[in-house]
This record gives structure tokens, C-alpha cells and sequence, in this order.
């Protein structure tokens, strides 16, 4: 109970501090900055109620611009930049109140309704601290997968479907995490007893490919209970694939610069990212980095270890992307290190293909410890699709793969928290300030 009240003590801070910087970056920046002059104008027409306005231009639904209306009916307060950043930073202040339960799910213990110290830590993970005071959809579409996740867990699937198809207002790549909520909320149960055979489904470090086979194929032996909760998660689906086919795909808008692509090697950049990231998560973790690295060499056996170095060699050579996006944008950190790492020399993006291996193993490691099979697949067999037709390496796609992923690491200590608050501090306040007071004639602000 007493990290409960530091916890709420804790969030009351993250709550003052979220007002204090969403003041100084609509001190700082008081027009409409990088996406933002997309965003604005279309939710200024939709206060306005010209609900038949649409700039052609915009690639995701309008979930962000129906909140901000709810919200300016709701409170009566004008719609204006001002207002519309606070929308998110509202979404943002709720972040720590729904990572509460749901670590509290996957570390199998009692939720509470006050902000646990891990969650406030958690919620100021760089992305969603930077994109919280900016009118991008990146926050509230985070907080409405969150939303869908915690109330499928709760058997609520009916609520939780209605939750999902908010989520796919805010990004169409949300339907991905409807399926996902419910497959990690219901393969839990499927565990139980209750008078039936259950699930074959071993401990994920110690499974062997044999294991997987036939553990989905145990999966069949239980469509009777699978089938029943999952139906209006079927309607969701039914509902958007009729949107694919009066839209025309899954893109709104502007299609031409967001056509789907098989970019493998965005899963790479996705694991290296994560861990320079979440290295204190990762590393600090249980026993600590020394038997992390002891049991990352053990996994990494020298005939699999080739085998997947020249796959992944192969898919960097045929399905690396330079974006002209990622080329012409000097606005963005990415574009300095595609620029100055990756294009350095044509071997260097082969040289980090046994730092990808490694750090994949080490999540592996931390978040398949004590938790099944098919449990620990589940997160893995989302991402993918959600990442590998995004031509463009941009870090803000990996914010919900992110926090899903550290989520699952349930042996986080005092020490390791303490350091990845202070790291989760350090970024926030660099970038923060590079953006706000290093502007550069000619070129703008710099960020993420």
C-alpha cells in the first residue's frame, strides 16, 4: 500500500509537470508545427461543424478531431491550438491510470485504482511524453488500444469491441490490437481446468518447436470456447473490412507516399530501438545484465545463429527502404541517423545484424519468464503486422509495440525503475529542449 500512495503522490507530480510543459511548448510554439497544420485546420472545421470538410491530404481517421469536439462541447472552452494540444495532454494524464491495471494483469496481483509507481515511471516513456503536447493522434490512439486491452481482460468483450472500433478512428493499424486484446485476455483462461482437458501450452523458455506445433493445434480442440466471446470482436473485423472495400485500402488520403511495402528490416529497427530505450528494463531486470548476457550467448547457438544472420543479411539487402521522407526531413533524429550511421558505408546496416539477434533474444528472455508459449507469441505475431508494411522508419510507430512489450517485463525492481525513471528523464528533457529553445533558422525544430 505504501507504493500505492507514493504512486498517487508520484502521478499528482506527472499531472503538474504534463501542465507545466504543455504551457511552455504552446509558449514556444505557437503555430502549427510538422503535422500538426494537417490536424488543426480539420478539427477547427469540425468545431465549426462543417462535418463535411476533409483535407485529402490526412491518411488517418478522424477519431482525434471527434474528441476534441466531444471535449469543447463537453467543457465549452474555445477550440484553438491551445486547446486542441491540451486534448492530448489530457490523454496523456490518463496513460498511468490504465498501465496501473494493466501491469497488474500481467504480473498476475491485485489492480488499484491509484497509479503505481511503475505506471507513472512507465507512462513517461519518451514518445508518449513528446507527442502528449502536440496535436498528433500517437497518444490517444495508445490510451484507446490500452482501453480495449484492460476491458477484454476483464471478460468484457462486448465493451471491449466498442472500444476497438473508437480505437480504429484514431489509426487504422489499431485493428491489428482488437485481435491482439483478445487473444491475450482469453488464452489465460483457456489454461483453466473447469472440468475440461486444458490447453496444451508449456512454459515459452523451455518449449521446443515440437511444443508449438502442437500447441496451435490444441487451439482447434478449443474453438467452442474460443468462438463464443469472440464474436463481436468478428463484427469489428466484418465492419472493417467493409470500410477496406469502400475505401479502397486501408489508407485514407494521401495513398501515393503511404503505399504498403514488405520493409523487413523495420522489425530490426523496432528491437534495436526498443532496447536502447528500455535497457534499463531489460538489463536491470531479475538477476541483473551479467546472467542476461550469460543467458543471451547460451540461446544464440552457432548453426541457428548463421542460419538467421544470412536470412536477415538477405532481407536487408532486398527489402531495406530509403524513404524519400527519411531523406529530405533534416527535421528528424532519424534523419541524421540514417544519414550518419546507416548510409555510412553499404556494410554497416549488416554489422548491427548480431546486435538485433542479441537484443531480440533478451526480450525474449525477460518477457517469456513465467508466462506460456503461446502467450509470449501472441505480442510478436502482432507486431509484425503492424510493422512490416510501413515503408518509413519512423519511431512513433513503435509506440503501442513498445509499451505492450515492456509491460510484459513483470520483474522490474526498485533499482531498475529508479534508473529508468531517471533515463526516461534525461531523453524527455533533451528532447524537450532541443525542440523548444534549439530552433534553427532555415531548418526548424528538431524532433523525434
Amino acid at each position: 500500500m505504501l507504493s500505492v500512495s507514493i504512486g498517487g503522490t508520484l502521478y499528482l507530480v506527472y499531472c503538474g509537470v504534463a501542465v507545466f510543459v504543455l504551457l511552455a511548448f504552446n509558449n514556444e510554439v505557437l503555430d502549427p508545427y510538422m503535422d500538426e497544420p494537417f490536424h488543426v485546420p480539420q478539427a477547427l472545421a469540425y468545431c465549426r461543424g462543417e462535418w463535411s470538410a476533409w483535407d485529402p491530404k490526412l491518411t488517418t481517421p478522424p477519431g482525434l478531431y471527434i474528441l476534441s469536439v466531444l471535449l469543447h462541447r463537453i467543457f465549452g472552452y474555445p477550440c484553438s491550438l491551445w486547446t486542441l494540444r491540451a486534448t492530448v495532454t489530457f490523454t496523456l494524464t490518463v496513460l498511468p491510470l490504465l498501465l496501473t491495471q494493466l501491469l497488474a494483469f500481467h504480473q498476475r496481483r491485485p489492480s488499484f485504482l491509484c497509479p503505481t509507481v511503475e505506471a507513472v515511471v512507465f507512462s513517461t516513456f519518451p514518445l508518449a511524453w513528446f507527442y502528449g503536447f502536440l496535436y498528433y493522434t500517437d497518444v490517444p490512439s495508445l490510451v484507446s488500444v490500452l482501453a480495449t486491452i484492460l476491458f477484454s481482460t476483464r471478460g468484457q468483450h462486448g465493451l471491449a469491441a466498442v472500444l476497438g472500433i473508437i480505437s480504429c478512428f484514431f489509426r487504422q493499424t489499431n485493428i491489428i490490437w482488437v485481435l491482439y486484446a483478445f487473444c491475450a485476455s482469453h488464452l489465460p483462461r483457456l489454461h483453466l481446468n473447469c472440468g475440461k482437458e486444458p490447453l496444451y501450452d508449456p512454459p515459452a523458455l523451455t518449449a521446443r518447436p515440437e511444443d508449438l506445433v502442437r500447441s496451435i493445434f490444441g487451439l482447434f480442440n478449443k474453438l467452442s470456447e474460443i468462438l463464443p466471446p469472440f464474436v463481436p470482436y468478428m463484427l469489428v473485423l466484418a465492419g472493417f473490412g467493409g470500410f477496406v472495400f469502400w475505401n479502397g485500402g486501408v489508407v485514407l488520403g494521401d495513398k501515393a507516399n503511404h503505399v504498403p511495402v514488405m520493409h523487413v528490416p523495420q522489425l530490426y529497427y523496432f528491437i534495436a530501438f526498443a532496447t536502447i530505450l528500455g535497457w534499463p528494463a531489460v538489463a536491470l531486470a531479475q538477476d541483473g545484465p551479467k546472467r542476461l548476457m550469460l543467458a543471451v550467448i547460451a540461446r544464440m547457438r552457432v548453426i541457428v545463429t548463421i542460419f538467421l544472420a544470412v536470412m536477415m543479411a538477405i532481407s536487408v539487402n532486398l527489402f531495406t527502404i530509403h524513404h524519400p521522407f527519411l531523406l529530405s526531413d533534416n527535421r528528424h533524429y532519424t534523419f541524421y541517423v540514417w544519414r550518419r550511421v546507416f548510409m555510412r558505408h553499404p556494410i554497416t546496416p549488416y554489422l548491427f545484424i548480431p546486435g538485433y539477434q542479441a537484443c531480440a533474444w533478451a526480450w525474449w528472455l525477460r518477457v517469456a519468464r513465467n508466462r506460456s508459449l503461446l502467450q509470449t507469441l501472441v505480442l510478436p505475431l502482432a507486431i509484425v503486422p503492424t510493422l512490416l508494411p510501413t515503408p518509413l522508419l519512423e519511431p512513433r510507430y513503435f509506440l503501442i509495440p513498445y509499451i505492450l512489450m515492456r509491460a510484459q517485463v513483470a520483474d522490474v525492481g526498485r533499482s531498475a525503475l529508479v534508473v529508468e525513471g531517471l533515463w526516461y528523464a534525461a531523453v524527455n528533457v533533451v528532447t524537450t529542449y532541443v525542440f523548444l529553445y534549439e530552433e534553427r533558422p532555415g531548418v526548424g525544430r528538431f524532433m523525434w
